[in-house]
């Protein structure tokens, strides 16, 4: 959703905190969004510039109209809820008095009562927007002390919220606040900073602090300072980021999209590295669940949305396989409103790669108030997800910039590999020499991910030729269903056409009426291992076929029983068959970038898409 941005600097010499803050706005792009604005505090003043759009059209108003010198700075690009995307919704907004300037990431859920009030007080209003009214609140609030105002207004807010304020009377500090929405804190050498990611001020500092539920933070050139709900000052946990600002550019590739994919090798690899101690067995990143709780448990339910829940249902196959554990795949946003049978004998798994996604949070939190432990398989750390969570298992694939996921996909699905080998370990379903052999297979999956994408021109040609196609089907079965659903996601996302995915077995019962002639259907085809699965496949592309059905194959390397019936074939290495997704899918992933892009479409920043879903 929304990127935000502060800085503040102690007066030295060097880079002013607007410089940083529109570095940090750029390197927020792939949020989504679509305005963008910069307040900054200078000679008794609040200086606003924002502009509809993207921030190219914010970029030419600071070269026509500079932000004069300043020691604070707050920067945001508004993904719109509340009122369209014009240059007066767009953020900051100022107080009744013009001597605030507030910017706001979540959704005021009472905003039009708290608005209705302040109209009957006389306020007017610049804005359709729910943030416009908490400037407002803030400026009547204030007496002087800015984090004095922030606690009062907070309390009469509902919703999700990050908010950064500054006042033409402080010059050189930020007050800022967070419920249920993300914000971390950078601490410089004579400069803070504030942003909705890390990626805000990596170019800055990589020395963090976790910002907790309810907390207000306030911060100068040399200081900051925490306190709670009640004004409490608290001490917060301070984490080191792992990646610089370079590994958040797009290092020579068309797109971060074409990066990200081509990322993926190192993404499962980094994922797998150093999860053994002396012994080779499996330990996680943060467990603070005791073992004889895991041990005991007698279901395992994995929340998640969108790509992240597809890796879920990928990791329902291997994790029953392996640990003969029952494992429900929910959507998080379904998952508290049927009111789910959850106990302490459950463990819920909650995927993200922000490890923001509020549907996930409120997921997370249910589950714990039924007694459940949580862990969480996120890429963030600090992220609140990770931060609520009972244990908590890092995929280490670095930032992912593009708003459509790939190699989070994939170093989720390892992760969950990972899990569902450590719980067999623990619980005694495999030796550790077996756990070994598996993580042995995992350890070659990087080279024959970037054996597939050696062969990517074939696929490429093949989405170019296809650029005016309106509807592609997808049939998997067994782990090739899930990466059905991704790819049709994928296609979704990119090329904006209609796109669905199936379970191969359900074809008979319905759409088979879908298929008709030139109709392009992808089927993700299982080994040749299994031969059970792999010839009621080999009867669907038949069934299709004769149907009249373009058929597009994703077959493993020496299955030649799909020649006769596959007018296209991508190929992937011999894999065992649990594994396979991890490469079956990255075909799946250049055709929709490719045919995309063939249309003109931007894949990093897909309409009406956000990186992170940050409100329900």
């Amino acid at each position: 959703m929304c990127g935000i941005v502060g800085a503040v600097t102690n007066g030295a010499a060097g880079a002013g905190p607007a410089d940083a803050v529109v570095d940090g706005l750029a390197r927020l792009e792939y949020r989504g969004y679509d305005s963008a604005g910069i307040a900054a505090v200078s000679g008794g003043d609040v200086v606003v510039r924002k502009r509809a759009g993207k921030l190219r059209g914010l970029l030419d108003e600071l070269e026509r109209n500079p932000l004069p010198d300043a020691r604070a700075a707050i920067g945001h690009t508004r993904w719109a809820t509340h009122g369209g995307p014009t240059d007066e919704n767009a953020h900051p907004h100022l107080s009744g008095d013009g001597r605030l300037a507030l910017i706001h990431n979540g959704i005021i859920e009472n905003f039009h009562s708290l608005r209705n009030e302040l109209v009957a007080d006389g306020a007017t209003f610049a804005s359709e927007t729910d943030t416009e009214v908490v400037a407002h609140l803030l400026g009547r609030a204030y007496g002087g002390d800015l984090t004095a105002a922030m606690l009062e207004v907070t309390k009469r807010l509902e919703g999700a919220f990050t908010l950064l304020a500054v006042h033409a009377e402080h010059p050189g500090t930020i007050v800022a606040a967070r419920r249920n929405s993300p914000l971390v804190i950078g601490l410089g050498d004579g400069a803070n900073y504030l942003g909705s990611d890390v990626a805000a001020f990596v170019a800055q500092t990589k020395s963090a602090l976790e910002v907790d539920q309810d907390q207000v933070v306030t911060i100068t050139g040399d200081s900051v300072a925490v306190v709670d709900a009640d004004g409490r000052p608290v001490e917060n946990r301070a984490f080191t980021v792992e990646w610089d600002a370079e590994a958040a550019v797009k290092g020579g590739f068309d797109s971060f999209m074409d990066k990200e994919i081509h990322d993926q090798p190192q993404a499962v690899a980094d994922t797998l590295r150093g999860r053994t101690d002396e012994l080779g067995r499996l330990q996680l990143d943060e467990l603070r669940i005791d073992e004889t709780i895991l041990r005991s448990i007698d279901k395992i339910i994995v929340v998640a949305c969108g790509t992240a829940a597809y890796a879920g249902h990928v990791a329902k196959y291997a994790i029953e396989h392996w640990c003969r554990i029952p494992v429900e795949v929910e959507l998080a946003h379904e998952f508290r409103y049927r009111d789910p049978v959850v106990n302490e004998k459950t463990l819920v798994v909650a995927i993200s790669q922000s490890g923001e996604t509020m549907d996930t949070i409120m997921a997370v939190r249910h589950a714990r108030e039924q007694g459940s432990k949580v862990l969480a398989v996120v890429n963030t750390h600090g992220s609140t997800i990770a931060r609520e969570s009972d244990a908590v298992l890092y995929t280490h694939a670095g930032p992912e910039v593009a708003v459509a996921s790939t190699k989070a996909f994939l170093a989720q699905i390892t992760a969950t590999y990972l899990l569902g080998l450590y719980l067999a370990q623990l619980r005694g379903n495999k030796y550790i020499d077996e756990v070994a052999d598996y993580l042995a297979e995992l350890g070659r999956i990087p080279a024959k991910v970037t054996e597939v994408l050696e062969r990517q021109d074939h696929v490429r040609d093949v989405a170019r030729s296809m650029k005016d196609t309106t509807s592609v089907l997808f049939l998997g079965r067994h782990v090739g269903f899930p990466v059905a659903l991704e790819g049709a996601l994928k296609l979704k996302e990119l090329a904006y056409i209609h796109a669905e995915g199936f379970a191969a077995g359900e074809l008979k019962h319905g759409p088979i009426a879908l298929i008709e002639d030139g109709q392009p259907v992808f089927v993700v085809v299982p080994t040749p291992r299994r031969p059970t699965l792999h010839a009621k496949v080999i009867s669907n592309i038949q069934e299709i076929r004769a149907r009249g059905a373009r058929t597009l194959v994703i077959a493993e390397d020496g299955d030649t029983d799909v020649e006769p019936f596959a007018d296209v074939v991508f190929r992937y290495p011999e894999t065992p068959t649990l594994m396979t997704p991890l490469v079956s899918v990255v075909p799946l992933q250049i055709f929709a970038c490719e045919l995309a892009k063939a249309k003109g479409y931007d894949v990093d920043q897909p309409r009406n898409l956000a990186k992170s879903v940050t409100v329900e």
